[in-house]
């Protein structure tokens, strides 16, 4: 039988499938302590409840008796919302060519202040094509000039750096890492 990671199903003993002498019993509406298996699946039994192996790794495992379906289904619960917390961060990539105008320049700006103000990153690069790559220092210095008109929105992450054939600056929004007041 394969196992999925996602099958909460396998994750926990239940009932009939715990096999061990005796487990510690937990839970609002049992006597905790230390049961015989049989007992414990008794006690279940009676409350038309399932017996969970929490913690199978523990001296003995510890169970809890609970209703398995409902505990299954506030797991996946919590776990949307824990997905739903989680930051997406995007990255907005801006490409120069080593030589571009001011009026490109300002245009591709523009767009970068947007994209930080909506609290995606940026990536801007300058793709060296051919014998441009001679062109390192112009590049160099229209990423740092771009790095220092985004001041006031942006912190750099990492200065430039040479990957292959574009060198590249990361820049992050300012406002999503410090204080609103």
């Amino acid at each position: 039988m394969r196992r999925n990671s996602r099958d909460t199903r396998n994750q926990h003993r239940i009932n009939e499938r715990i096999r061990v002498p005796e487990v510690r019993l937990v839970g609002d509406n049992v006597e905790e302590g230390i049961y015989p298996t049989r007992e414990a699946k008794r006690i279940a039994e009676e409350q038309e409840l399932d017996l969970v192996e929490i913690a199978p790794m523990a001296k003995p495992p510890v169970c809890r008796i609970i209703d398995y379906q409902k505990f299954v289904y506030q797991q996946k619960k919590r776990q949307k919302e824990q997905r739903a917390k989680a930051v997406k961060v995007t990255v907005k990539e801006i490409r120069f060519g080593p030589q571009t105008d001011d009026h490109d320049y300002n245009f591709k700006l523009r767009h970068a202040i947007n994209f930080l103000n909506d609290g995606a990153k940026v990536k801007a690069y300058v793709f060296f094509r051919g014998r441009s790559i001679l062109f390192k220092e112009q590049g160099e210095v229209l990423l740092l000039r771009f790095a220092n008109d985004l001041e006031e929105y942006a912190r750099v992450e990492h200065m430039p750096i040479m990957e292959g054939k574009r060198m590249s600056i990361m820049l992050s929004p300012k406002k999503a890492g410090g204080s609103k007041k």
